[in-house]
């Protein structure tokens, strides 16, 4: 007769911790109407890269604002103030998995725009160093019409969004606006995962 598990060891192999964190990003736009994207992987997952927005988790006790100004300089040397950055113009909560850990991510994401930028990714920690290989600035018609994988999905009709709408955002770079687009989704979308303390 063949050996069952109980029903207590398939329980502990069907459990699945979710780890919940709050996590804030950065739709950096140029005077060309472009955005800024960083292609990263899985250390889990060899081989497979796909492109988002700069941005990560949290630090405890930090504001959205503060940890997407935190994140942008630290994954593209460029210094906010987090005050400059505005309100959330979009909001997201998706679930992923990252180094065989599932995360739900709710997360907020800001728009601010520069005439240009010279990416420098000198403030990059050991495990951005790790999975983030390259950047690129994107045009909306460019996000259509690649098979690269691009999160969060909606971000070419996100990008034309921004662009339609006027505004300036105070003490940003020459040539910023901000504009205000709300949503909220669930798939499964990786995001940049700094370490576990975030």
């Amino acid at each position: 007769m063949p050996s069952w598990p109980s029903l207590r060891s398939v329980r502990s192999v069907m459990t699945v911790t979710i780890r919940d964190r709050r996590a804030a990003r950065v739709v950096l736009v140029d005077g060309a109407g472009r955005t800024l994207l960083l292609r990263g992987g899985d250390p889990a997952r060899p081989g497979l890269r796909w492109w988002f927005t700069p941005g990560g988790g949290l630090d405890t006790g930090e504001s959205s604002a503060e940890g997407a100004a935190r994140e942008l300089l630290e994954e593209t040397g460029l210094r906010v103030d987090p005050a400059e950055l505005g309100e959330p113009v979009w909001h997201q909560v998706t679930e992923f998995s990252y180094d065989n850990r599932r995360y739900r991510q709710d997360q907020d994401f800001y728009l601010y725009r520069v005439g240009e930028w010279q990416v420098d990714t000198a403030g990059f920690d050991q495990e951005e160093r790790l999975t983030i290989d390259a950047h690129r600035w994107w045009s909306a018609a460019e996000l259509d019409a690649t098979d690269e994988k691009v999160y969060p999905e909606e971000l070419a009709d996100l990008l034309r969004g921004f662009l339609a709408v006027p505004g300036s955002v105070p003490g940003s770079v020459p040539g910023s606006v901000s504009g205000s687009v709300s949503g909220s989704v669930s798939g499964s979308v990786p995001g940049s995962v700094p370490g576990e303390e975030r």
